[in-house]
C-alpha cells in the first residue's frame, strides 16, 4: 500500500474546475460532470478530495430530492472515503469531515429504504458501507451480486486455479471458465448457500436488511456470496467471502 498519491492542483483554475462539475453534476443533467468528477477526484488524484468543497457539496446533493443525483453523490463519497483510508492508512479524511459522512450515511439509508430498482439498492449498500469506513471490499462484494458472479481464487497452498462463482439468472454454481464466453457443456458444481440462521456479522446484518427493504432477490443472491464454492480442479470447498476478500488485499 502506498502513502503518496498525485499532487492535486491547489491553483484557482483548479478551486473554478471544481466548482463547475459540482455545479452541473448538482442539476442531474449531465452525466459527463459525474464521469469528470470521478476521473479528477478519484483516479488520477488532480483535484482534491480533502478541499473543503467536496464532502459538504456532496452530503447537499444526498439530502436532495433528486435520487439520480443522491445515489451519485453517495457512491462518489464512499469511494473517496476508502480510497483516502488506503491510500494514507489513516482515518484523517474521516475525522476532518466527521459532520459530513455522518450526514452522508444518513441520507444514504434514507435512500435505501424507498429505492426499487436492485442495481441502484445494491449501490446504495455499497455506498453505505464505504461511508461507515468498517471494511475495505464493499465494492468487491457488491459488484459480483449485481454483475452475479466473481472471479476468484482457490486458497489451494500449492497454487490451483482461477474459478468463476456465478449468482443469478444463470443459475447459482462454480466452474473453471469464464461461463459467459464458454460452451453450453461447461462443468459446473453446485453452489452451497448459507443458511439464512447460520448467518453472523455482516451477512446476517446485510440479509436482513435486504428483506426489510423488500429486496428478497439481493437476499437470496447474498446467502451464496456468504456460502461456499466447489473450486472445479481439486474438489475443495471454499468459502466466496474469504476469497472476495483475499482477492481485494
Amino acid at each position: 500500500m502506498t502513502t503518496s498519491s498525485p499532487v492535486p492542483r491547489s491553483d484557482d483554475a483548479a478551486v473554478d474546475r471544481l466548482k463547475a462539475l459540482l455545479e452541473r453534476a448538482a442539476t442531474g443533467q449531465y452525466s459527463q460532470a459525474w464521469s469528470d468528477l470521478w476521473t479528477e477526484l478519484y483516479h488520477n488524484g488532480t483535484l482534491d478530495a480533502a478541499h473543503p468543497l467536496v464532502l459538504p457539496t456532496l452530503a447537499d446533493m444526498a439530502e436532495s430530492g433528486k435520487a439520480e443525483v443522491a445515489a451519485s453523490a453517495l457512491h462518489l463519497a464512499g469511494a473517496l472515503l476508502v480510497q483516502a483510508d488506503q491510500r494514507y492508512e489513516t482515518r484523517n479524511l474521516r475525522h476532518q469531515y466527521a459532520p459530513e459522512v455522518r450526514r452522508l450515511l444518513g441520507a444514504a439509508n434514507q435512500w435505501r429504504q424507498v429505492t426499487a430498482h436492485h442495481r441502484d439498492y445494491c449501490y446504495l449498500v455499497e455506498a453505505i458501507l464505504n461511508l461507515e469506513g468498517d471494511i475495505h471490499w464493499a465494492e468487491d462484494l457488491i459488484f459480483g451480486v449485481v454483475s452475479e458472479e466473481y472471479e476468484l481464487e482457490c486458497p489451494d497452498p500449492d497454487g490451483c486455479t482461477s474459478l468463476w462463482v456465478i449468482l443469478g439468472e444463470r443459475g447459482f454454481f462454480s466452474t473453471a471458465e469464464d461461463y459467459a464466453l464458454s460452451e453450453d457443456d461447461v462443468e459446473t458444481f453446485p453452489l452451497h448457500p448459507a443458511d439464512p440462521g447460520d448467518l453472523q456479522g455482516l451477512g446476517r446484518r446485510l440479509y436482513d436488511l435486504a428483506l426489510t427493504d423488500g429486496h428478497e432477490e439481493v437476499a437470496h443472491a447474498l446467502t451464496h456470496a456468504f456460502g461456499e464454492a466447489t473450486c472445479p480442479e481439486c474438489g475443495r470447498r471454499l468459502s466466496v467471502v474469504e476469497q472476495i476478500v483475499a482477492r481485494s488485499s
